[in-house]
């Protein structure tokens, strides 16, 4: 009798176990292809991150199938390295956010979602659940803020992600990969701080209001004016004035 309460205790354990490994986000995962995600951009991301927006529309089965595969596909901390987990968080917070503006479109800002979908009790259209990561409800702030920034520490993903807006650092035309990564934030990182969205002299810099808030992030090593000087044409005097840009936040289509 005592054998036979063994063996029933051990079969329901079995049950149990194989019952939490189906569950989304507690089987070890691998990381998912971003072949599509990359297609998706040569086809309708710009050279300069001009958006076609209707282009994603016409190809939504694709987008739906991408970021599908990212639900699906949750970093595993242990077996994944950090260029892999990088890449996937980067792209999927790029993907995730113009799937939002897909199935919102037309709007003329990324900001006027929140009352659009009126959507209670959330402080704007950034902490909207609208996707799911390992089968937990996720938002584009919680990728930005509790991942990127917390677990990654690295500045240059202020020019890799984007929020679809005019000011922000343009969506690069290709899918963010693991084996290129270094290269890729660097990239971006020169593309965005010798652009037009920032005025660069020697005596003066009137940069992108993300150096204001984001200020903490890049002067971790040294001052503001030092992190631009990695990255910038025109050398930079250390006590140049700094003044921050108004920010556009009209879609960047």
């Amino acid at each position: 009798m005592k054998n036979l309460k063994i063996h029933i205790a051990l079969f329901f354990s079995i049950i149990l176990l194989s019952c939490q490994s189906s569950v989304p986000g507690m089987a070890e995962t691998t990381p998912p292809s971003h072949k599509t995600w990359n297609e998706l951009l040569k086809a309708n991301v710009s050279a300069d991150g001009k958006v076609n927006y209707k282009g994603f529309i016409k190809e939504k089965a694709k987008l739906e199938a991408y970021v599908k595969s990212l639900s699906e596909n949750a970093p595993d901390r242990k077996t994944w390295s950090k260029d892999e987990q990088l890449a996937y968080w980067i792209n999927a917070y790029n993907a995730f956010t113009v799937t939002l503006i897909v199935n919102n479109y037309p709007v003329e800002s990324i900001k006027d979602l929140g009352p659009k979908l009126k959507i209670p009790m959330i402080k704007d259209v950034w902490h909207y659940k609208f996707f799911k990561i390992g089968g937990q409800e996720s938002s584009l702030d919680e990728i930005e803020h509790s991942i990127l920034r917390k677990e990654f520490e690295e500045p240059r993903i202020h020019f890799a992600i984007n929020c679809a807006s005019v000011s922000c650092p343009p969506l690069l035309n290709e899918a963010f990969e693991a084996k290129t990564i270094d290269s890729q934030l660097d990239k971006v990182a020169k593309s965005f701080i010798n652009s037009s969205r920032n005025k660069i002299s020697p005596e003066s810099v009137q940069i992108s209001s993300i150096f204001s808030w984001f200020k903490g992030d890049f002067t971790k090593n040294g001052s503001l004016i030092d992190f631009l000087n990695k990255y910038s044409k025109v050398k930079i005097k250390s006590d140049a004035k700094v003044s921050f840009m108004d920010y556009d936040w009209n879609l960047n289509e």
